[in-house]
């Protein structure tokens, strides 16, 4: 399933998917501590910045569980003419994450109609603190 996701390194934030059925999601990645938006955000102090986390969360619960239940619908074929793209967030950001911190998102599907899919989204680091949450949406677009 990993090899549908279309992001790539060093743009790619899943590692590893542990869970992943018609309802829900769980995937994994590690923030290695040489990644370049490091640099600037911010210098001396690192944390990963907020649309990053974001980002790594629609990867995950929006784009690869869109894959999925889309592939079950459609052929192989029909899978590859289509990208997923994000289209709207609503989040909450309650903690950080800095270099090297591995987090694990969790994505709920909400609705999955005419290749457009809502989840309830939420990221957690390895002790298990809330880093955000919220909704996240995206559609399938020709490619």
């Amino acid at each position: 399933m990993l090899e549908l996701v279309p992001q790539q390194a060093p743009f790619r934030f899943i590692d590893e998917i542990h869970e992943l059925d018609r309802e829900h999601i769980v995937a994994s990645y590690r923030f290695s501590e040489d990644a370049d938006f490091y640099r600037g955000h911010f210098p001396g102090n690192p944390i990963t910045p907020g649309v990053i986390l974001v980002e790594a969360m629609a990867q995950a619960g929006v784009v690869a569980q869109g894959i999925y239940l889309y592939a079950l619908e459609f052929s192989a074929e029909e899978v590859e003419k289509v990208i997923t793209v994000f289209t709207d967030a609503s989040v909450d950001f309650s903690g950080q994450v800095l270099p090297g911190d591995r987090v694990t998102t969790t994505g709920r599907v909400k609705f999955f109609r005419r290749k457009k899919l809502r989840a309830e989204v939420e990221m957690r680091k390895e002790d298990g603190s809330l880093v955000c949450s919220g909704e996240l949406s995206g559609m399938g677009v020709p490619r």
